[in-house]
């Protein structure tokens, strides 16, 4: 007899949470996704591409939404969080960085009340989001730390891209200027220049074909990560493109990142 298929498993949503409100900005919001039950869950910070220019907590990629992201990990036991962040049009980095960091520390504060475990927080972002969900990963500390990160064909090191002395360009809105005039800031941004021992584990996940942001980037975060005893594992997403554009098992990425959480995390 055929067993019947896997129910999703239901879902407490809470939308639209202002976790905080910086002066002459918009407050900035996250959607939290939380699996019914006891818990206490570990939590996933969903951290959105777009270039640091567009983009927005509620979107993913077009190549990436019909896999069910979001499902996959409430059926796996976790809670999603949707982070929210000032795009580089209205502040440039580290405001991005800071904004992340706001998600975490309201949802640690809150993590009792909400049936989350404050002990088990993860990071996992797409493009312009994997280099913000490493450095968050890198950075935090205290009530903004991260135990694991999953980095989805992020920048790891501006210093290395080509052809960014444009102001108007993406990277130069994000960091504040051209390159090389912002150099210290790029460097700054640049998850493999900010490793260091203590660092939570890292998985890149990165198409080998990606013409956005070379694969080499999250090869050469995994060397300066393992350089100094962290882990850091590298899927390749062979022949895919940037947003897995390409690569015939998008789904299996998803699950192979949610392995990798239950491994790290416990």
């Amino acid at each position: 007899m055929d067993l019947l298929p896997a129910m999703p498993r239901p879902t407490v949503t809470y939308p639209g949470i202002v976790v905080a409100d910086p002066p002459g900005f918009r407050p900035l919001q996250l959607d939290l996704h939380i699996p019914a039950g006891e818990g206490p869950f570990p939590v996933v910070f969903w951290v959105h591409g777009g270039g640091w220019t567009s983009g927005s907590r509620v979107w993913l990629p077009d190549s990436i939404e019909p896999f069910g992201f979001h499902q996959r990990l409430i059926d796996r036991g976790y809670a999603v969080a949707d982070v929210d962040y000032r795009l580089a049009r209205e502040i440039s980095f580290p405001a991005q960085l800071d904004d992340v960091q706001a998600a975490i520390r309201w949802v640690r504060t809150h993590a009792a009340q909400l049936r989350l475990d404050p002990a088990r927080f993860a990071t996992l972002g797409e493009s312009a989001g994997g280099q913000l969900a490493a450095l968050a990963g890198l950075l935090g500390s205290d009530d903004t730390a991260v135990h694991a990160v999953v980095d989805w064909y992020g920048v790891s090191d501006f210093l290395a891209l080509k052809g960014r002395d444009d102001p108007e360009d993406n990277v130069a809105r994000y960091l504040g200027g051209p390159l090389p005039a912002v150099t210290e800031t790029a460097r700054a941004a640049s998850p493999t220049h900010r490793v260091h021992a203590g660092a939570p584990p890292f998985l890149a996940v990165h198409g080998t074909d990606d013409r956005v942001v070379p694969f080499a980037q999250s090869v050469e975060l995994a060397e300066a990560l393992r350089a100094v005893g962290v882990r850091c594992d590298v899927l390749a997403a062979e022949g895919g493109d940037h947003c897995f554009v390409g690569y015939a098992d998008i789904g299996g990425l998803i699950d192979a990142g949610i392995d990798f959480l239950d491994d790290v995390l416990g």
